[in-house]
């Protein structure tokens, strides 16, 4: 009997540790009450609770966290309201001030983050804000981390995801937007036309300067070559003097050469006379050495005759 009590005793005992041990995964904290008060946090391996003493008040998530909060209205400076919608990026970096610094530590953050909204846009107008996410973004995470320092939270990054402006602004800004592309197709038309134009006339100018050079260049050749022509042909005639002058230099040379009496020169002009008088001119006048030549001519052939 007293065995059973004592082996049902040791089995209470092991049921009631066994019950009260923790398993503290990674990135992940308990903390831990001891009669009502906070008494430490447990990290990461195990752990065990005094029954009916301790207890675990909240687990702690220290992964980064993302709070998609729903779009809030705002109005900017010049009276326009819009629709923003934001992320917030935040981890919790003390279990401790997030379990006991704030009541419902998210609901917080997104009341925060409405009120930061609306002060920060109501600072600009409403091309700013179309213009300046990046600047909206920095100034709300910087406010933003520091309001949530008390709670153990730090706020890594706020971005704003999407601006709606309301339908007649969406209407305006649509009109403005296909003005401006209607401008610019208009510009870049006009510069592509001047540009073809500018082409072209320099095309032309520049099909005259070659036409005017190949016209410059065909008068040249011709020159040239009609100089060249000039050239030939008096050199031909120079040419031509000189056989002349060469035959006739020869001519006297053979003569020369076969010791030519004067009666056979004048033999020899009686000939070139004849061939003269064949012609048709009038008047001849002829040499007294010729005259001479044909007495003694004649003479001979009386002679001849008796």
């Amino acid at each position: 009997m007293l065995t059973e009590l004592l082996i049902g005793l040791i089995g209470f005992i092991l049921i009631v540790v066994i019950a009260n041990v923790r398993i503290v995964s990674q990135s992940n904290a308990f903390i831990l009450e001891r009669l009502g008060a906070y008494f430490g946090t447990w990290g990461t391996g195990i752990h065990v609770k005094i029954p009916f003493i301790d207890r675990v008040a909240a687990r702690v998530t220290l992964k980064e966290q993302v709070a998609d909060f729903a779009p809030q209205p705002v109005i900017t400076k010049d009276n326009v309201t819009m629709m923003i919608d934001t992320v917030l990026y935040h981890q919790v970096t003390d279990p401790k001030l997030f379990t006991y610094g704030v009541c419902n530590p998210m609901s917080a953050i997104e009341n925060l983050t409405i009120t930061t909204l609306r002060s920060i846009i109501g600072e600009l107008e409403l091309d700013e804000t179309l213009t300046s996410r990046d600047m909206i973004n920095n100034r709300m995470r910087i406010v933003l981390d520091e309001a949530t320092d008390p709670w153990g939270i730090k706020v890594n990054r706020v971005e704003v995801r999407s601006i709606t402006p309301p339908r007649s602004i969406q209407e305006a800004m649509e009109k403005q937007m296909r003005a401006e592309r209607e401008r610019r197709e208009s510009i870049l038309k006009a510069e592509g036309e001047k540009q073809s134009a500018i082409l072209v006339a320099e095309g032309q100018k520049a099909s005259a300067i070659l036409k005017a050079e190949a016209e410059k260049a065909a008068v040249i050749l011709q020159a040239e070559a009609a100089k060249e022509a000039a050239i030939r042909e008096a050199e031909g005639q120079a040419q031509a003097i000189l056989n002349i002058q060469k035959a006739t230099a020869d001519g006297l040379g053979m003569i020369k050469d076969v010791n030519a009496d004067a009666a056979l020169i004048k033999l020899k002009s009686l000939e070139a006379l004849q061939k003269v008088a064949d012609g048709q001119a009038t008047k001849i006048i002829i040499p007294s050495e010729i005259q001479n030549l044909a007495g003694l001519v004649t003479s001979v052939a009386e002679l001849a005759k008796n």
